[in-house]
């Protein structure tokens, strides 16, 4: 019996949307490709990210396109909830009607 699992994701692109497309289109593929998913989710997102990224630089080089974009995923798998994000783009958890602060937003101004 495999646990139900759940993927949402926002992309925000800047200096156009072919970033943003890109990434909505790729980034769960390349998540559930890798070998570690069904043991380490958290790692195969994180890497997911570093291999959507690196193949929409290649792209970008290739078409010259000068765009990017933001992004937030959440994947729940059972009873966990596993957050990324990279950029400005940000999540918030309501528990009990209140928000709870899930994670701090890539700014330039922040360390």
């Amino acid at each position: 019996d495999q646990e139900q699992q759940a993927y949402f994701a926002v992309f925000d692109g800047h200096g156009g949307v072919d970033a943003a497309i890109y990434a909505s289109i790729h980034l769960h593929v390349n998540m559930v490709h890798q070998e570690m998913f069904q043991h380490d989710p958290a790692e195969a997102l994180c890497r997911a990210f570093r291999v959507t990224d690196e193949r929409f630089v290649q792209k970008a080089a290739r078409e010259s396109l000068r765009c990017g974009t933001t992004g937030v995923v959440t994947f729940i798998r059972g009873n966990m909830l596993h957050v990324a994000w990279l950029g400005d783009s940000q999540v918030m958890l309501v528990r009990r009607g209140q928000a709870v602060e899930l994670m701090k937003p890539h700014k330039p101004d922040r360390e």
